[in-house]
């Protein structure tokens, strides 16, 4: 297997790792209630809207860089 595509292999597996580590699996302990404090289920800060969008533009800076290298060096 050529090393691009072993790079390329992590990547993914790395990048499906951090946006898996976003999603809370775990259940609420206590049942119900009606609450009336805590988070409320808004996210935690703007950024996680984008976190799919944020792993493809960092994919596309990963494989045009390695390119733009790999032209210099040859």
């Amino acid at each position: 297997m050529k090393t691009i595509n072993k790079l390329i292999f992590a990547l993914f597996f790395f990048a499906t790792l951090l946006v898996r580590a976003d999603i809370d699996d775990m259940p609420v302990p206590g049942g119900g209630g009606t609450g009336g404090h805590g988070t409320g289920g808004a996210p935690s800060s703007p950024i996680d809207m984008y976190v799919y969008l944020l792993s493809i533009v960092a994919f596309a800076f990963i494989v045009y860089f390695t390119k733009k290298y790999k032209n210099v060096k040859a």
